[in-house]
């Protein structure tokens, strides 16, 4: 009863209701307009995993502050400028 899930005569069905529905004159119009919103939908999607694989590219991590000691041997937990610092 059921061999395959899509017979020859379910196509034919399928392509008599699209003209019915559509008319012969309007379905390259839809075919055309259907191409279209694919291609579109295909470079978007595209153009969306190219842009996440860019993001998770390698961390780059700053270089630790160098640390100066005060005259009470006391780190400051920022980094202080030689230029800035009182003497």
């Amino acid at each position: 009863m059921f061999r395959n899930g899509l017979e020859p005569w379910h196509i034919i069905v399928v392509v008599v209701v699209a003209v019915l529905l559509f008319g012969s004159k309007k379905l390259p119009d839809t075919a055309r307009a259907l191409g279209k919103s694919m291609r579109i939908l295909k470079s978007e999607a595209k153009a969306m995993k190219e842009e996440s694989g860019t993001e998770a590219g390698p961390v780059v991590t700053p270089a630790p502050a160098a640390t100066v000691t005060t005259a009470n041997n006391v780190t400051p937990t920022t980094p202080v400028n030689p230029v800035d610092s009182p003497r």
